[in-house]
This record gives C-alpha cells, sequence and structure tokens, in this order.
C-alpha cells in the first residue's frame, strides 16, 4: 500500500521531472494525458497477460503509437499514459511501508525513465529501441 505522504512526495517528484522535459514533450503531454495510481489493477494486468506476481508494472502507454496511425479518419479513443507509484517506489528502494526516507534523486530518475519510456511508446518505439536508449 502506498502512504499518504508517499503519494503526495511522489506526485510532487513528477510533476517536477515533467517540468524538466524539453518543451517539445510538453506540447504532446497536452495531448496524451499522464494518468497516475498506486498500483495497475488485476484485471489489466490479466488482459495484457501478465500474473500479479510475474513482475511490476511500472508505466503503461495506452493506445496507438503515432506511427501506426492511418490517416481515414477513423475515430479512436484518445492514448493515455499511466504510471503506477507502487513498482516505481519500489524501484526508488522506497519502503511500502513508509518508514524509509524517501531519495528524491532516485524517485526522480525512475519516474523520468518510466516517463520518457511510455512516451517512446506513444511515438512507436519499441523495447529495443527504449533499451537502446536507456529507458528500459
Amino acid at each position: 500500500m502506498v502512504s499518504r505522504n508517499q503519494r503526495q512526495a511522489f506526485d510532487r517528484v513528477l510533476e517536477t521531472v515533467i517540468s524538466e522535459l524539453p518543451a517539445s514533450l510538453h506540447k504532446k503531454l497536452e495531448e496524451v494525458p499522464v494518468i497516475v495510481e498506486d498500483d495497475p489493477t488485476p484485471k489489466l494486468l490479466a488482459d495484457l497477460g501478465l500474473a500479479e506476481d510475474e513482475m511490476m508494472l511500472c508505466g503503461l502507454h495506452w493506445g496507438i503509437p503515432l506511427v501506426q496511425r492511418s490517416g481515414d479518419g477513423a475515430v479512436v479513443l484518445p492514448d493515455q499514459i499511466m504510471l503506477f507509484r507502487r513498482p516505481i517506489l519500489h524501484l526508488a528502494a522506497v519502503s511500502s511501508t513508509g518508514r524509509s526516507r524517501l531519495d528524491r534523486l532516485e524517485l526522480a530518475g525512475q519516474i523520468r525513465i518510466t516517463l520518457l519510456h511510455e512516451i517512446g511508446h506513444h511515438f512507436g518505439l519499441g523495447e529495443d529501441d527504449l533499451s537502446a536508449l536507456g529507458y528500459a
């Protein structure tokens, strides 16, 4: 479980990370909402074919990558980027009980990597591309 203090600290760090992104990405993020939840739902994990204990899903791009869209005028649901606090906090080595001191630099780094990873998917980059860029 993510505590209220962890949630607030996470959200403040996320705002800082977003504010430090290049202006060109700010424009894209205006078009693609970033939704933050504590954890992915069991249904979402099942829909993705992941077991609840198989891996820690930190983020998800939901939608059609820009490079795969057709110009036929078809109506598509808006894309979204989802970030999941608890897995990112875990990767930043923050105790889920809230007793350990939050290392803001490590947390900012994990949030940045996850956010850029999902933005990369929005632009059509695959896992190998993202790994080569250091966003795996």
